[in-house]
């Protein structure tokens, strides 16, 4: 089953808890602490793995958690880190931030792996807050939470050449006699409902991946028939190969087929025809077939155009030859600028208050990244740990805030499930 594209859940892992320990040892007065720190989470890793040719696998895995790092123990040993969890997709693979909108990562290369969620930073253990004024301080922290993503993986095939045409065409039959690639093939629209990949060999040893693409009808750019679910596939070819029914099966105009096909891939995007095209004029066994293209010509001057009879092979070793020339010129990187921009990193700054408070039915809740990531890493296990709790927030200028909106003595306060009760 050919998958091109997965809403996934992305859960990095938490890091490890800190330890709280003090060292108790015969003939060591005072040892101090001795709590070690925790282990970081799971990154969570998009890798190339040129064996794929399909996001099938994602499919059954949408939800994904990294692992939580190990604890921190006494005597001062620090947790171990989690392994990260590594997601394996095929080359041409692009991760979106569903949140953002922005491209995180477009794995073009055999060799290309990112971090999408970075996990979590291990607590600290009390080893770590030991200050000249608090040698013996009784807290350490818990792990840092993992990154959580929503995100879609896309797949856009990567193939020197795209074959593109009405159903019915040929394309099918042209890519299963050049290459080993062996799709369906019958007397109907839309046999072909997935793209198909093939590796052509010319006659001058150089080779080509040509991509068969399912069949356009008009509106294709808008989702009609078989729609965007190939279009985008076509970004990614280097020449653009129109498949064209010089016999004027079921009564078509070839060129009106010809204009067709170019306005619903202007439609999808106008930089597609910017790319090299060429013309492979099939069925010129057909009767009619040669006035049909000597018509096609007189409107048609600015493409190369190769006659092929694809069902007996007729030109079809000419066409794969001059294309396999004709890929020699063209340079291999993006064509136009969207692909430039899929293949950077993008990051969106984040511009939001530190903390926001309202009030609900009498309780002030505090909401934000910051205050819930410092309560989430608080181990309330001593009083020393409440305090600086507490002191954080006062810097944070919570304090101010509640006492700026009225809160007043005695009343509720929450964060997250944590209530506690608002002193001046």
């Amino acid at each position: 089953m050919f998958i091109d594209e997965v809403t996934m859940e992305l859960y990095a892992g938490n890091g490890g808890d800190g330890c709280m320990a003090f060292r108790r040892e015969k003939y060591i007065a005072m040892g101090g602490p001795f709590g070690g720190n925790g282990g970081r989470g799971s990154h969570i890793i998009f890798k190339v793995d040129t064996g794929l040719n399909t996001l099938i696998d994602l499919k059954y895995h949408r939800i994904v958690k990294g692992k939580k790092g190990a604890n921190g123990l006494g005597k001062g040993m620090h947790g171990k880190n989690a392994e990260d969890f590594v997601i394996k997709v095929p080359q041409g693979t692009i991760v979106t931030d569903l949140d953002t909108n922005l491209i995180m990562a477009d794995l073009t290369k055999e060799e290309d792996e990112i971090v999408i969620a970075y996990g979590g930073r291990g607590g600290r253990g009390n080893i770590a807050f030991a200050t000249r004024t608090n040698p013996a301080p009784a807290f350490a922290e818990n792990g840092e939470p993992g990154e959580v993503r929503r995100v879609k993986v896309e797949l856009k095939l990567l193939a020197d050449v795209g074959l593109v045409g009405l159903p019915s065409v040929g394309k099918s039959t042209i890519i299963s006699l050049v290459s080993k690639s062996k799709p369906k093939i019958a007397a109907y629209h839309f046999t072909t409902i997935t793209p198909n990949l093939g590796v052509v060999r010319a006659k001058n040893q150089k080779s080509f991946v040509l991509a068969d693409l399912p069949g356009l009808i008009k509106g294709a750019s808008l989702g009609e028939g078989l729609g965007d679910q190939f279009l985008k596939h076509v970004e990614r070819t280097r020449v653009i190969a129109h498949v064209i029914d010089m016999g004027g099966f079921e009564g078509r105009d070839p060129y009106e087929d010809y204009v067709l096909i170019n306005q619903e891939l202007e439609a999808f995007n106008p930089n597609i025809l910017k790319k090299p095209q060429i013309i492979l004029a099939n069925k010129m066994d057909l009767e009619n077939a040669t006035e049909n293209l000597e018509a096609f010509k007189k409107k048609v001057k600015d493409v190369t155009i190769y006659p092929i009879a694809a069902i007996n092979k007729e030109g079809l070793e000419e066409a794969m030859l001059a294309l396999a020339n004709q890929l020699d010129e063209i340079p291999k990187q993006p064509l136009y600028e969207e692909e430039k921009f899929e293949s950077h990193v993008l990051y969106q700054f984040k511009t939001e208050k530190p903390f926001s408070i309202y009030n609900e039915n009498g309780t002030w809740v505090i909401r934000g990244e910051k205050v819930e990531k410092l309560l989430r890493m608080t181990k309330f296990q001593t009083n020393e740990a409440a305090e600086r709790f507490a002191m954080k927030l006062r810097k944070m200028g919570i304090d101010d805030k509640l006492r700026e909106l009225g809160a007043k003595e005695g009343d509720t306060v929450r964060i997250l499930d944590l209530e506690f009760e608002y002193k001046e």
